[in-house]
């Protein structure tokens, strides 16, 4: 194959993949859904993508030097399977929290209330049910960067060098049930069926592998919509200006709503990480954020900033 074969085949690759590989996940979703094991399918599916991500990443990698191991390969996945497999990882290993959730909680608490539209099509369903769960997961993602409680677990998802696939539920447990709470409570309030949230975590599931994949994806106008790589590799910078922005998990509505859009012309930068560090070991970064000490090195210069700002205040007064 010549350069400008290669050349062209690349160009085509780079636009189709994002979309082709939601698509996949979701169809995949959908027939898992209708089985008779539709987690453990759903869970085939969800690896199958992965593995898939996984190879795409090494064929046409965004960022060369991100294929590089960094030594948390282990603790990613440790996490991934902690936060994101919940009760199910007995059953099938992978699966997502938030379905895992919703199957064990749906039976206990569906007649709270019932003010949701069950005559709507399932697919309008979902987009209503994705646009409520996506405020909440705006809020949560929001707080979890403005209030220092609440960094101090997020900060474990902040704190890799490089964003790939297997760091796509890197996540502390506490940061994962805070935004599962936020993004669900709405939704069981108003009486949405066991089947929307099922389709919520698939969306969310997918979405999350393909915003953290290391792909030389384009995504064009997706962007003004949907979460991608591009808008979430901003996200991760480590200068504040830009880091702070780009809150949505799935869609960037509540971003455009809020004033927290962020995608200049401009290539994101392949530095990324935290000015504080993280404990090394899995069990480390799990205790890590309840001690004071463990606090004041994931904050690193920001902890050292706001000391230094405090007793200037305590001075001045």
């Amino acid at each position: 194959m010549t350069d400008q074969h290669t050349s062209l085949l690349h160009s085509i690759l780079s636009r189709a993949l994002w979309p082709a590989l939601f698509t996949m996940g979701l169809a995949g979703a959908g027939m898992a859904f209708r089985s008779n094991a539709p987690l453990l399918w759903f869970n085939a599916v969800y690896l199958a993508v992965v593995v898939a991500i996984a190879c795409f990443e090494r064929a046409m990698p965004f960022e060369k030097k991100w294929l590089r191991a960094d030594g948390e390969t282990l603790n990613d996945v440790a996490h991934t399977l902690l936060n994101k497999g919940g009760v199910q990882i007995a059953a099938a290993l992978g699966a997502t929290a938030p379905m895992a959730v919703a199957t064990v909680a749906h039976p206990m608490i569906k007649d709270i209330g019932d003010i949701w539209p069950h005559g709507w099509p399932v697919a309008l369903q979902v987009a209503l049910a994705l646009i409520i769960a996506e405020l909440g997961l705006y809020v949560a993602h929001r707080a979890s960067h403005e209030i220092m409680l609440l960094w101090r677990f997020h900060a474990l998802h902040h704190s890799v060098q490089r964003l790939w696939v297997v760091n796509t539920g890197r996540f502390h447990l506490i940061d994962s049930l805070f935004k599962i709470a936020l993004s669900q409570i709405p939704l069981y309030l108003m009486g949405a069926p066991l089947s929307v949230f099922l389709w919520i975590g698939a969306v969310t599931a997918f979405i999350g592998l393909l915003t953290h994949c290391n792909i030389d994806v384009q995504t064009g106008p997706l962007d003004l919509i949907f979460s991608t790589p591009r808008l979430h590799r901003w996200h991760h910078s480590r200068v504040l200006a830009e880091g702070n922005t780009n809150y949505g998990e799935n869609l960037v509505l509540w971003d455009q709503v809020f004033g927290t859009y962020f995608n200049p012309d401009r290539r994101p930068p392949a530095a990324i990480g935290i000015s504080g560090r993280v404990a090394d070991s899995f069990l480390g970064q799990l205790l890590q954020p309840f001690s004071s000490r463990g606090f004041r090195q994931i904050m690193g210069r920001r902890a050292h900033a706001e000391e230094q700002a405090s007793t200037n205040r305590r001075k001045s007064n």
